[in-house]
């Protein structure tokens, strides 16, 4: 279980100004049918969990007999990552070699597929940068029909007086007809309008809608009509595109810059990946301690918990909307198999390294976060993720950096 990455190499974050894809927190809280279930999508969740167990299900040969004896309560606000691991780095009262039986590490041969990207794979990232920095073609000479993405703004009231959430308060908002779902007949009215135009947009708010101050009101939406969405438009990659947009962030200052440094990550992820791959599928593992479990267990509470604060909702509200459970253990539940796999490559990375007599010393965290982040102070990050779960973190690092480096290149 990893969720601390200091480089992620490809992260492009696209700062939106005007209309913004997907509304804001306004449109969520004035125009959604219910005010009382919350749009919260975690459709990363999973991925997010499972960050360095490829994220993708393999189907695994791997023996494994769970320990009864694991048991797991959501935790507290003392959640901390180092829970559950010493100070060396390892699994509390863990012997991973008690439990698993490693393959043969020197006959690890990674394909020639898996270590050698191709143009096509390469040029699929590319596309998908671009497409952070995409335009869509404004159209502004036509009135709005059925089925068209617009970008708007509103300002709603009641008898008169604005209410709390009903206001995108000039930052725009793009919805499509027939498919964004307002409370009423909203977007239904702005068909026939030009873009220009302010509509008086009436409507009605359902009786049950979650908010007694809305609950069955009538409200009025000044709405403003910016434009009508058409093609989008990619920018050209080129030298002067990386120049503008990547080189400050990334210090990409060419398009074969961006090139080589794609496919290094598109290597090194294939590879991983097939190591883990191969670890899972060739090791036999008699039994997953409960210490391991708990731990992918507690992670993943604390992953849920966190998101409901975020969203201003309870624990149960939150998983009940986001995963469709209605408690800890429905949701341990639909996660078994993750947790399991998750449990199951970790305690496997740990017998490697256990096998090679690896350990995480002062030097070593030192080292780690100079070559990741360009300095040795790494407080902020002990602070927040305490030293076990640091030294856990640089062992399995350095395990699959070994595999990596002691891997066969077919």
């Amino acid at each position: 279980m990893r969720r601390f990455v200091p480089i992620a190499l490809l992260l492009i974050v696209l700062l939106l100004t005007g209309c913004a894809a997907g509304g804001n927190d306004a449109i969520i809280g004035a125009l959604s049918t219910s005010a009382s279930t919350k749009a919260v999508t975690t459709s990363g969740t999973t991925q997010t969990f499972a960050a360095t167990t490829a994220s993708t299900t393999t189907t695994s040969t791997t023996t494994v007999s769970t320990t009864a004896a694991s048991t797991t309560a959501a935790p507290e606000s003392t959640y901390s990552p180092s829970d559950g691991i010493d100070a060396d780095g390892f699994y509390s009262g863990v012997r991973a070699l008690d439990y698993v039986t490693l393959p043969d590490l020197d006959a690890l041969t990674i394909p020639a597929d898996v270590h050698t990207p191709t143009d096509d794979a390469i040029q699929e990232k590319i596309s998908a940068i671009l497409a952070n920095y995409a335009s869509a073609e404004q159209i502004t000479d036509r009135a709005v029909e059925d089925g068209d993405t617009v970008c708007i703004d509103f300002v709603g009231s009641i008898d008169g007086v604005e209410f709390e959430g009903g206001n995108t308060r000039g930052q725009g908002t793009i919805v499509t007809i027939g498919v964004t779902n307002y409370i009423d007949d909203f977007l239904q009215q702005l068909i026939g309008h030009k873009p220009g135009e302010t509509v008086n947009v009436e409507v009605t708010f359902p009786e049950d809608y979650g908010k007694e101050n809305l609950n069955g009101k009538d409200a009025v939406f000044v709405t403003e009509i910016h434009y009508i969405a058409g093609e989008e438009i990619l920018p050209t990659f080129d030298d002067a595109f990386v120049a503008e947009n990547l080189s400050a962030s990334y210090g990409w200052n060419t398009a074969d810059d961006v090139r080589t440094a794609i496919s290094e990550s598109l290597r090194t992820s294939g590879i991983r990946k097939y190591i883990e791959t191969y670890l899972m599928e060739n090791t036999t593992v008699r039994e997953l301690p409960a210490a391991v479990l708990d731990y992918q267990k507690g992670a993943l509470i604390n992953y849920y918990k966190t998101y409901a604060a975020y969203y201003s909702v309870t624990f149960e509200e939150f998983i009940s909307g986001a995963a469709g459970v209605d408690n800890v253990q429905e949701l341990l539940a639909k996660h078994e198999e993750d947790i399991t796999r998750n449990a199951t490559l970790e305690l496997i990375k740990q017998a490697v390294a256990e096998q090679n007599g690896f350990t995480c010393d002062d030097a070593a965290l030192a080292a780690y976060f100079l070559e990741k982040s360009g300095t040795e102070d790494y407080s902020s990050y002990l602070s927040t993720y305490g030293e076990g779960y640091l030294r856990n973190l640089v062992l399995s690092e350095n395990t699959m950096a070994y595999l990596t480096e002691n891997a066969k290149l077919a």
